[in-house]
């Protein structure tokens, strides 16, 4: 008989038919009621973690409980299916089954790793890249492991992938130089997503990922600008975030050599605190504060020290932009002159509150 089914045992079919329907309506309760349920009283506590496995074994239940109806129903005695075929059809679920359940973990371990690395402030420093390695080892792993389960030996196929991976390396050395160079950026925490960066080559705005081969940066105007690992670290930057976001800026005044220095100073100080939301404080090391410079040709330079701890890099020119327009106004009420060089058209006069035209 060419058949894996013997025909005239027909009726031994009904009850692992039906083993194997019973275990698909439970997995289908399982996972409408319990997994549902469960995921619902995640979203509502904000159990982040439990919400992202939840998520991850919702689909595959329903899978597996089909998976052990079938191999309940396969080790049935009286199964008329040929020795051979019931073997296979063991095999074959026995690879779905580590298959699913290797997928399976790897999502559950990279929501962990998300959940763990995220800090306060909502950001999460797990990369593209690092994600990727992450589950290129789980999937090797499980890899391994159903080749094994199937009696396949593993140790000459770990000495053909030590060949060829050297092969490999020499046919892919800018893309294994910009692996490497990514997961320096990402284990030296110098460079975390969310920081606001400046390279030595002037270009700047925040890092949004780490890549394969690329380090995704977003400038101010939302563009993205893609630049490779190994640029990165072969030139100096400047991180705006490190180690704290909390930024000093300082603003450049030009007074008029006939001010009374200790009013302008009094005054700035004021307008300064104001801005920044300062207390009043005698220690001339606390924030705001001035520092008068040089003679210029023209004008006696005062820098004013501005500090915000902005959410956004670009908060300071907010700050900046405020603070300049009400030391203006205020200078103009105290009548402090902002001096010009000779032969500017325009001049900055106390009063009558108007520029005048030379």
């Amino acid at each position: 008989m060419n058949s894996f089914i013997n025909l005239e045992h027909w009726p031994d079919i009904v009850i692992p038919l039906l083993i194997f329907l019973g275990c698909l309506l439970l997995g289908w309760v399982f996972e409408k009621r319990v997994i549902g349920e469960l995921l619902k009283i995640a979203r509502d506590k904000n159990f982040r973690l439990s919400e992202g496995i939840l998520k991850s074994i919702r689909g595959f239940s329903l899978l597996w409980f089909g998976i052990l109806g079938l191999t309940i129903a396969l080790s049935l005695p009286n199964l008329p299916l040929f020795p051979g075929f019931i073997a296979f059809l063991k095999d074959s679920l026995l690879v779905v089954f580590l298959s699913s359940a290797t997928l399976v973990v790897a999502q559950v371990s990279v929501e962990i790793l998300r959940v763990y690395t995220t800090g306060d402030d909502g950001i999460s420093p797990l990369t593209t890249l690092f994600e990727f390695l992450a589950k290129v080892v789980i999937f090797s792993c499980g890899f391994l492991i159903i080749l094994g389960s199937i009696g396949i030996s593993i140790t000459p196929l770990l000495t053909a992938f030590g060949i060829g991976g050297v092969s490999i390396g020499l046919a892919l050395q800018s893309t294994l130089a910009n692996l490497m160079s990514g997961i320096t950026i990402i284990t030296s925490k110098k460079v975390r997503v969310g920081d606001y960066i400046e390279l030595k080559t002037g270009e700047s705005g925040y890092v949004r990922d780490v890549e394969l081969k690329y380090t995704v940066v977003e400038e101010i105007t939302e563009n993205l600008l893609v630049i490779p690992n190994t640029q990165i670290l072969s030139s100096s930057f400047r991180n705006y975030s490190l180690p704290d976001r909390t930024l000093i800026v300082p603003v450049e005044i030009g007074i008029a050599y006939d001010s009374d220095l200790e009013t302008v100073e009094k005054v700035t100080l004021e307008v300064a605190r104001e801005v920044c939301g300062a207390p009043v404080t005698d220690n001339a090391k606390k924030l705001p504060f001035t520092r008068y410079g040089k003679f210029d040709y023209y004008s006696i330079s005062l820098t004013v020290y501005l500090q915000i701890a902005e959410e956004e890099f670009f908060d300071h020119l907010t700050l900046k932009h405020e603070f300049i327009k009400r030391l203006h106004r205020r200078y103009r009420e105290e009548g402090i002159e902002i001096p010009v060089p000779m032969g500017f058209p325009y001049l900055l006069k106390p009063d009558p509150g108007e520029i005048s035209r030379e």
